[in-house]
């Protein structure tokens, strides 16, 4: 059982003990020090909350809600919804801020408080580091009976969070009517099957849905992976599908399956979006270090810049606004349009790539065949409590030093004919070693190579 704490918010396996598991009395206490956070740093006291659909949710976001009202401030609660959803409605509600309850790509065990600025994006480090220091002093005042907070629900957002997308100048919703896609939809038993069928009926598409009770009982391991998407493969080509489609349990992250039943690949999703966003606005892009250097080569094919932040949805948003990139994300997926908000965005993704599929009048795998091929290792390494991750780092540093490195993250190592990233997780008790090159085997040999030398160096320590 785990239980992480991060500038993000909180994040953890339902039941157990206080302070080890995700409890109430977690839940409890993250929520109260974020709300007395907002009301101390004069935010307005209103905080949209929604939900994926986990076995959990109902319990955690009641806590939530209650534990909001408690400060005195007002909950608009969506229920059950998706990340980019809740993050369109926390400006639209102008509210002060907003709680997304999801564990995203983790299993149904797991639950989690996002924690959001009144702009609907992820807090920033400082603001993160800032609520866990008013968690550890835990000095928080609630407010008096005449003072308590409101709570209301909202349905609407689904439909508003579409119409803004159908808004996009990328997205043509008429060019995608006219071809009438099949698209096979793994909703993963949470609310993708919410939120996906009515994008696809607004975008005139025949939707066959996979898993698409948002009961939050996962019918396979939630993290949209190749392993995990065998079964949408073979429906997409058994129903003569023009695309397979599969999201993860919050809806932020969008993985394509092609007409024949092969994958596109989840760190392609970017690539694809962004190559027909730059020849329709040419500008900048930016990625996490852990993404494929497609991204990087379709940016200056179009004459742009490509820029590089540190993993995690906030460092990309960040370096995103510091060179007006016109777009972004991460190779997981994570597909940020800033004209429409700065969050990944699974829906909008889907519905640019649609609109590329039908303006170019190609399919899915001929699109994919357009660009270069780099084949991309997602390893890792359990961290046991005794491993000094950083002075791990700082040794294979050492070791690597005559190539080309960043530490802004981790530790990235550019080779000349790929690269490795390895960096501690944020959200489990892991290294992540990310590896790319010009075939699986390379790739496959530069992670197993780090690992070899991770475990030399270990074993000098010891």
């Amino acid at each position: 059982m785990t239980l992480i704490k991060s500038i993000s918010g909180i994040r953890g396996t339902i039941g157990g003990r206080a302070g080890d598991n995700l409890t109430p009395r977690d839940v409890v206490d993250f929520t109260a020090a974020f709300g007395y956070w907002l009301r101390e740093n004069g935010a307005a006291p209103k905080v949209v909350i929604g939900r994926d659909g986990r076995i959990s949710g109902p319990m955690v976001s009641q806590l939530v809600s209650s534990t909001l009202m408690g400060l005195g401030i007002d909950v608009v609660d969506l229920g059950p919804s998706t990340t980019p959803t809740v993050e369109m409605a926390v400006p639209a509600e102008q509210a002060g801020a907003g709680i997304i309850i999801t564990a995203s790509h983790n299993p149904e065990n797991w639950n989690a408080l996002k924690f959001l600025n009144h702009k609907g994006e992820f807090i920033s480090q400082a603001d993160g580091q800032a609520l866990l220091r008013l968690v550890e002093q835990g000095n928080i005042e609630y407010a008096g009976v005449k003072e308590l907070g409101k709570y209301r629900t909202s349905q609407g957002y689904f439909a508003h969070h579409i119409e803004k997308i159908l808004a996009l100048p990328f997205v043509d919703a008429d060019a995608v009517r006219k071809q009438g896609y099949k698209v096979v939809v793994d909703c993963i038993n949470s609310t993708g099957a919410l939120a996906l069928p009515p994008l696809l009926e607004a975008l005139g598409c025949e939707a066959v849905l996979l898993n698409a009770e948002p009961n939050g009982r996962f019918a396979h391991n939630p993290e949209p992976l190749p392993l995990h998407l065998q079964d949408l493969c073979r429906v997409v080509k058994e129903e003569k599908a023009a695309l397979g489609v599969a999201v993860d349990p919050d809806v932020d992250r969008l993985a394509l399956v092609c007409e024949d039943g092969q994958l596109f690949g989840e760190e392609y999703t970017l690539v694809a979006v962004a190559d027909f966003i730059l020849q329709h606005q040419p500008g900048n892009t930016v990625s996490n270090l852990s993404s494929t250097r497609a991204l990087r080569d379709v940016t200056h094919l179009h004459g742009g810049q490509y820029f590089a932040s540190a993993v995690g949805e906030v460092n990309v948003v960040e370096k995103m606004k510091e060179v007006n990139a016109v777009i972004g994300g991460e190779g997981n997926g994570g597909v940020i349009v800033p004209g429409l908000h700065y969050g990944r965005d699974a829906l909008a993704g889907l519905a640019i790539f649609l609109t590329y599929l039908a303006q170019s009048n190609r399919t899915a795998s001929e699109l994919r065949r357009s660009y270069p091929d780099y084949y991309m290792v997602k390893d890792k390494a359990d961290l046991r409590p005794e491993i000094d991750v950083d002075n791990l780092l700082k040794e294979l540093e050492q070791r690597f030093s005559r190539e080309n490195y960043s530490t802004i993250d981790g530790l990235k190592i550019d080779f000349e004919h790929g690269w490795v990233h390895l960096r501690k997780s944020n959200t489990e008790p892991i290294i992540r070693i990310y590896s790319e090159s010009n075939s699986p085997e390379a790739a496959q040999k530069l992670a197993n190579d780090m690992k070899t030398a991770m475990e030399d160096i270990l074993r000098q320590e010891a």
